[in-house]
């Protein structure tokens, strides 16, 4: 698989799909045409049974600058406008959200705006030192995106989420780790393999597990209290699935276990 549309290259590294901003010139800056197609990737990634897990990275020295700025006159200067734009990163923020495979946003320099707003959407975020983190829409006038709003606030918590948002002000890799936006932070030369080494530990998991986890803990994010039909359903397709059994075989054996589900 592999897949080069304007400002993206989609393209397949063993079990692991590698989405990388190609707009290294703009600081890989998020096109409307971008957001739009953002949806269709995840939904090649999720229908391909021999891809686990979403790498999302920049090309060049930043992941992104955020949205690309420079359409906004021409993009969001009426109300039809300003909503159409904002239903395709909508729509792209929540396809990532609802991926039942995991996503992984490997961070270089900056992450700011729009592209620190596809980096929560995704599962895990990993970091090199030197990155710089911030979500600005208090310099633009806009009020941020509601679904965003609320991964930010179940990441960091309200008060830290109120600095971003009020103040615009960026922060560094070691502090966005301190309050939670990261899951870690590694010397520049590292963050690639460091990065990929963990995705290979989830590909070696259960992928029935990591997936049902995952959308039950999506449903929790999202204010869910109590268990409903479909996470009493997951939780049932794994006790009778295949990869149960072959994990309990495995620890009983003290072998690593051997999951086929895909």
């Amino acid at each position: 698989m592999r897949l080069m549309t304007d400002g993206f290259d989609l393209a397949r590294d063993g079990e692991v799909a590698r989405l990388t901003l190609t707009r290294p010139e703009k600081m890989n800056a998020i096109t409307y045409g971008m957001w739009s197609a953002i949806p269709d990737v995840v939904a090649e990634v999720e229908a391909d049974p021999a891809l686990k897990v979403l790498v999302i990275a920049g090309a060049g020295e930043h992941f992104s600058a955020g949205a690309d700025i420079s359409e906004f006159r021409e993009l969001r200067t009426t109300a039809d406008g300003a909503a159409s734009y904002d239903k395709a990163v909508e729509g792209a923020v929540a396809a990532l959200t609802a991926m039942r495979k995991p996503s992984v946003a490997m961070v270089r320099g900056n992450c700011i705006g729009g592209g620190c707003q596809v980096s929560v959407a995704c599962d895990f975020r990993f970091a090199a030192e030197g990155a710089r983190f911030g979500i600005t829409p208090a310099k633009l006038g806009i009020v941020y995106h509601f679904e965003s709003t609320r991964q930010l606030v179940s990441l960091v918590g309200p008060a830290h989420a109120k600095y971003f948002l009020l103040s615009g002000e960026l922060i560094t890799a070691v502090r966005a780790r301190e309050i939670g936006l990261l899951n870690d932070v590694f010397p520049a030369d590292d963050l690639e393999s460091s990065t990929l080494a963990f995705a290979e530990t989830l590909c070696a998991r259960s992928q029935a597990s990591i997936r049902g986890m995952n959308r039950i803990i999506e449903k929790i994010v999202a204010g869910q209290e109590t268990p409903d039909a479909e996470v009493e359903e997951i939780r049932s397709e794994a006790l009778h699935g295949e990869d149960y059994a072959e994990g309990v075989a495995a620890f009983l054996e003290r072998r690593p276990p051997r999951f086929t589900f895909r």
